[in-house]
């Protein structure tokens, strides 16, 4: 999604035999988020960009009393006196530091493991799943977010700056595992109606990777599926856990095709009692990976 970008200031300084140039723009995101407004500061020395900050009006909330267009001014007004005064100095300042890109690796298969259980029925949907995959020669790979470390997301919106969390902990290689995944499949059990913890976790702090793939695009052609077992009788159960996966994967740019929902485990126990429910599982994997050539 490109942005609605106004130039708001412009600022040209010669020193020495180079030129800088300060530019401050307002960028309108109402598109993704109404009433959100991006605003870049850009220094750059002659065709080289030495230096950018950028702020967005969705990171201050109600009781902070400053806003980001007064921010992005104030930060353009000192950057211009900085460079006016000692470019050198500017430029080893406000050196720009990347942040690491997540690794990708790259899986047909991802199996997100939703339950803090690792022998449960989650577990065991998750074990047919990358069977079924493997089946069909592909690769596979199950997560265990109650196992990794990961923060919760603050609401900051700073992903909306950069295309990244201001976290780093094990977030990114799940976002670089998802990111190489044909197919993605959600395996969660019903808690208080709706995901458990730690898979909520992943859901919110995946907002960075909607956010990098608002900035810069992302791949298109995923698939996911949803996987959820219930204690108590009735599809009801299920209502919140599909309607959460389902906008997750949405927000990644994931197609959502298909589910699989088991009431009443309370009773059963054990899913692999329940006739035909392993080859059930089996064939809507397969049915969205292709054997390997």
């Amino acid at each position: 999604m490109e942005p609605v970008r106004e130039l708001m200031r412009s600022v040209e300084t010669d020193a020495g035999k180079v030129r800088y140039t300060l530019n401050l723009y307002h960028e309108d995101f109402s598109a993704l988020y109404p009433g959100m407004i991006r605003y870049t500061v850009i220094v750059m020395a002659g065709e080289l960009m030495i230096a950018v900050f950028r702020t967005n009006s969705f990171e201050y909330s109600p009781l902070v009393p400053i806003a980001a267009e007064n921010v992005s001014m104030q930060t353009a007004d000192e950057w211009e006196r900085e460079i006016r005064n000692n470019p050198t100095d500017f430029i080893q300042n406000h050196r720009q530091v990347l942040p690491e890109p997540p690794i990708v690796t790259t899986s047909d298969l991802v199996v997100i493991q939703g339950s803090p259980r690792g022998d449960g029925n989650c577990s065991i949907l998750a074990r047919w799943a990358v069977d079924a995959a493997h089946e069909l020669g592909r690769t596979a790979q199950v997560i265990y977010p109650h196992d990794m470390d990961i923060r919760c997301c603050i609401g900051c919106y700073q992903c909306y700056n950069s295309g990244s969390c201001v976290f780093d902990d094990d977030m990114g290689s799940i976002i670089g595992a998802i990111k190489g995944a044909s197919l993605l499949v959600v395996c969660s059990p019903v808690y208080t109606n709706t995901v458990p913890g730690g898979l909520k976790l992943v859901i919110d702090r995946c907002q960075a990777y909607h956010a990098e793939r608002v900035l810069s695009g992302g791949r298109m052609g995923q698939k996911g599926l949803v996987f959820s077992v219930a204690g108590r009788k009735g599809e009801e159960n299920f209502t919140c856990i599909t309607h959460v996966i389902s906008a997750f994967l949405r927000n990644l740019g994931i197609d959502p095709v298909g589910e699989i929902l088991i009431d009443r485990v309370d009773a059963i126990r054990d899913i692999r009692t329940i006739p035909g429910m392993e080859e059930n599982v089996k064939m809507k994997v397969k049915q969205h990976l292709v054997p390997k050539k």
